[in-house]
């Protein structure tokens, strides 16, 4: 692996092994979601405990300061919405010059495996890695699932992370599931967990992503279950606490619980 390469990943994995990326690029395919209708003003008081952004070009260059950034992973792919057909028909819209410009550490695409596009996006994957490899620029993979949610289980989840390591992913994003393990050991790559939909209480997240942990996930991209949450400065160190300090769930709620005190 080039300097390039090895440096870019070092920027969003930190020196623990271990990350908290927070997407904020939702807004892609669903438009302007529930507390992040202005994403600089939702990402601002959560930047010092994150450690890169999960962002499109569009809000990157609107709505985050490029003096108080973190490392930028660029959400590259899209081209579909939740009112189109299907989601999985989407295509590469920013080019890797457009990435260098924007000085990222790496890009993002999601790939659709069993999907009517599979082969769209896998190829879409296969022609991001190329491009990012001429330029020392990683690539992670995001399994997506689209409408079909019931695809969320270890034998689906494997098959496309594994597939995804296969093209080239440096690291691939998926969700957390039952039999967890079996996702993470067929994958050669770095997964870090997916948060998915808003969960009943701060403590089931703090349980999924503490036993992704110990089961050898690297750490989350988490965006809704942090900035939809009532009081996600308090969410983000507690998750936080998990992944770099090796927090139980039950420190880290009591964690949560003493800092939104002073978020009231």
């Amino acid at each position: 692996m080039d300097w390039g390469m090895k440096n870019r990943l070092a920027q969003v994995i930190k020196s623990d092994g271990h990350c908290l990326f927070m997407p904020i690029d939702h807004g892609y395919f669903q438009g302007p979601t529930r507390k992040l209708e202005k994403p600089g003003e939702t990402v601002e008081p959560l930047l010092p405990y994150c450690d890169a952004l999960f962002v499109t070009r569009g809000v990157l260059r609107s709505s985050v300061d490029p003096e108080k950034s973190k490392p930028i992973i660029l959400r590259v792919s899209g081209g579909t919405s939740v009112i189109g057909k299907d989601l999985a028909n989407e295509g590469i819209t920013t080019s890797i010059e457009e990435a260098i410009r924007l000085n990222v550490s790496a890009v993002g695409l999601s790939i659709f495996v069993g999907s009517d596009y599979e082969r769209e996006s896998l190829l879409n994957l296969s022609k991001l890695v190329n491009e990012g490899e001429a330029y020392g620029i990683p690539v992670m993979a995001v399994t997506a699932v689209g409408k079909e949610l019931e695809r969320r289980d270890a034998r689906y989840l494997a098959l496309s992370c594994r597939i995804a390591a296969e093209l080239g992913a440096k690291i691939v994003k998926t969700y957390w599931c039952k039999d967890f393990e079996k996702v993470v050991d067929g994958c050669p790559v770095p997964v870090v967990m997916a948060g998915g939909p808003k969960t009943e209480t701060e403590r089931e997240v703090f349980e999924f992503v503490h036993d992704g942990l110990q089961k050898g996930a690297i750490g989350v991209n988490l965006g809704r279950n942090v900035w939809q949450n009532d009081y996600p400065v308090a969410m983000i160190r507690a998750l936080r606490f998990i992944i770099h300090e090796d927090a139980t769930p039950k420190e880290a709620n009591a964690l949560f619980n003493e800092i939104k005190k002073g978020e009231a």
